[in-house]
């Protein structure tokens, strides 16, 4: 591979560049836990060694491409825009995703290829379980430990019978390598001798290393071989309880739900799931109710459920489970395979569309993966500046399209495709400075913006036009970095105080308590475990999440479901269970037609307890909290290993899981 680089002198301009991190701290403190990777001297990066890798390993992928089809390579042009998209993400008028932060310019991509890697959602059925059996299962397992989130439906359901394994043949061991695909082999023969009736499979875990020592390359440290040994175990279980039967929608989620608890066990990077169902079916609306399906209440927190929302159906007995417990959540197939922006019309380009990412804001075809990249309207002094940010975006984004996966189904679909996410965040931090108007006016100029940048470097790169460019992504640390509200999401309070948790002996400890932070041992984790307190102030003027009703955040959802978003909108609309109850069956009905998916979530009162991840305070403790803060600096820190998120960890549509685990406080709505 032939690599790009930065001007030096160019670089040099940055070095001693104070980036402009969010939140008093909170943006660097993200950044420097999650985000910061080891070099090789033993130091942790700095954001200007953070955004050089990333551009470079952006410019790397489109040279590669260019000139393996010898296309023609300008190496000065290069040098120019790169150094153009350098100063917009070093400022953070747009970032990639997280994944592509940690990810990109590092060996994962540029030795071991796997471009998989930097995307940020994926969608496979379960339809073709009768000629895939075990594939939907697996890639779902590979994509996961990539730190992809996947969405997955229950349509192969009754598509094939589990024959049970055959007890009369010897048993056949497997010595499991200690690799991600030594760990989806194990899944595929185990899966396999159920659905085809074979020998049984017996597994040897004396390869896989010891809990504790790092994973080179991809971070974090390894977890053992105690998860795969336990969902080993508990699929044996799920699968005896339907042998000789077709198989069921229970089994389908039971298997998916199972190796998304054994992802997180691993300590890989963040991922999710979503499945999607039928709203007719009793069995699949009572996945989550666990008075029905106590099993399941261990692993079941792993995946958001939704329906499958036919267009005028009644909305009213479903909207009764939402208001005990958020679930389940709407998509509407027809819309997202028959429209794009909805002030488009119907054109019905995405008829291959087969559901969506755990999030929601993506249309994707089975097997398909996309590359999501986010900027920050509200950064920007003017429409011209933001329009030249989205040349930028959309490039980052688009040359992750070259990167190809070591799967042939997604490969066949994403090269069809194209298909990318140019995201807007700090929509409600916009709309209290400039108003809805403005907000409108600056979408449909980037939205067409964006559109001719694809057209040039679509036949630049001598690929297809992306099938869609445009999404409204939930965000989550990312827009942390950058002192932004999460997408189109309303904050719970003006003033709050963020917790965030450190290990006991992390070098991040010592610069946040010189800087005067407050730091307190973790209640429940205190041999192990910090929590260290920042003061946030969200700005001037701007509405909390529960002063808008239902009908505003559908209408805002709406709103930039058409004028911006030609794949989809992730809104989790919160409510209140006591007043607006009664009125979720008709803001459904209304909005059907104006919407591609949607996720509701009752607001309940939350009691307090020891360290809330988020604690509303009033600004006089705000402007107390900040006034004994100190200038913060991590120069210096070194071989600090990034802390890894678990979860689909944005502000509103988080995953919690049910074990009551205090480590897992960080996650809690």
């Amino acid at each position: 591979m032939e690599t790009f680089q930065l001007s030096e002198n160019f670089i040099n301009k940055y070095k001693r560049k104070k980036p402009p991190f969010g939140f008093n701290g909170l943006g660097e403190l993200v950044y420097m836990r999650t985000y910061s990777r080891i070099k090789k001297d033993g130091k942790n990066e700095r954001w200007w060694e953070t955004i050089k890798r990333v551009v470079e390993g952006t410019y790397t992928m489109q040279k590669n491409h260019i000139e393996s089809y010898q296309l023609g390579w300008n190496a000065w042009q290069a040098q120019r825009s790169a150094q153009e998209m350098y100063d917009r993400m070093f400022y953070m008028k747009f970032l990639p995703p997280g994944r592509g932060l940690w990810a990109m310019g590092t060996a994962i991509t540029e030795e071991k290829n796997l471009y998989a890697a930097l995307n940020n959602c994926a969608f496979v059925s379960t339809v073709t379980l009768k000629e895939d059996y075990s594939k939907p299962f697996t890639f779902l397992m590979d994509a996961s430990m990539l730190g992809v989130g996947v969405g997955f439906d229950t349509k192969g359901a009754g598509e094939i019978v589990v024959k049970g394994v055959n007890w009369d043949r010897n048993q056949e061991i497997y010595m499991i390598p200690d690799t991600r695909e030594g760990w989806v082999e194990s899944l595929r023969l185990l899966l396999e001798s159920y659905f085809h009736g074979t020998a049984p499979v017996g597994f040897d875990y004396n390869q896989i290393r010891d809990a504790g020592e790092p994973i080179k390359g991809f971070g974090g440290v390894s977890s053992g071989h105690e998860p795969l040994k336990e969902i080993h175990e508990e699929i044996v279980k799920v699968l005896e309880n339907n042998v000789g039967k077709p198989i069921t929608v229970t089994t389908i989620v039971d298997i998916m739900n199972l190796v998304g608890k054994c992802v997180v066990a691993g300590n890989v990077r963040r991922t999710a799931e979503i499945v999607f169902g039928d709203p007719e079916s009793e069995e699949y609306l009572d996945l989550k109710n666990y008075k029905v399906n106590p099993h399941r209440e261990m692993y079941g927190w792993t995946s958001n459920n939704s329906v499958f929302a036919e267009l005028g159906m009644d909305y009213t007995d479903i909207c009764k489970r939402i208001v005990d417990n958020g679930e389940p959540g709407f998509a509407w197939l027809e819309n997202m395979k028959g429209y794009s922006r909805l002030k488009n019309g119907r054109d019905n380009k995405d008829h291959r569309v087969a559901g969506g990412n755990p999030c929601l804001e993506q249309s994707l075809e089975s097997y398909e993966l996309c590359c999501l990249v986010e900027t920050f309207p509200n950064n920007h002094d003017s429409l011209e500046d933001y329009a030249r940010t989205l040349k930028y975006a959309y490039l980052y984004a688009k040359t992750v399209t070259l990167g190809k996966t070591h799967w042939s189904d997604t490969n066949r679909v994403m090269l069809r495709n194209r298909r990318i996410g140019c995201s807007v965040s700090g929509v409600a931090q916009f709309i209290t400075k400039h108003g809805m108007e403005e907000l409108k006016k600056w979408l449909e100029k980037g939205y067409d913006t964006i559109q001719d940048w694809d057209c040039m470097y679509s036949d630049w790169f001598a690929v297809p036009k992306s099938k869609k460019t445009t999404s409204v992504k939930p965000s989550g640390t990312v827009s942390l970095l950058v002192g932004a509200t999460p997408g189109m999401h309303y904050p719970e309070s003006r003033f709050y105080i963020r917790r965030m948790r450190l290990s006991k002996h992390s070098e991040l400890i010592e610069p946040l308590k010189k800087a005067g932070y407050k730091i307190e041992p973790a209640f429940g984790s205190e041999e192990t475990t910090s929590v260290v307190e920042v003061p946030v102030d969200v700005g001037e003027g701007i509405r909390i999440a529960k002063e808008l009703s239902i009908w505003e955040q559908f209408s805002l959802a709406a709103f930039l479901q058409r004028h911006w978003a030609d794949n989809q909108v992730s809104c989790t609309a919160t409510f209140d269970p006591e007043t607006e109850a009664n009125e979720l069956p008709h803001v459904l009905n209304y909005f059907q037609y104006r919407l591609k998916g949607i996720s509701l979530l009752p607001r309940h009162p939350s009691g307090a307890y020891k360290q809330m991840p988020y604690e509303a305070i009033d600004e006089k403790t705000y402007n107390t909290e900040v006034g004994r803060l100190k200038y913060l600096s991590f120069v210096g820190v070194e071989g600090e290993e990034a802390e890894v998120d678990k979860f689909c960890n944005n502000d509103v549509c988080e995953i919690i899981p049910v074990t009551g685990d205090n480590d897992d406080q960080d996650y809690a709505n």
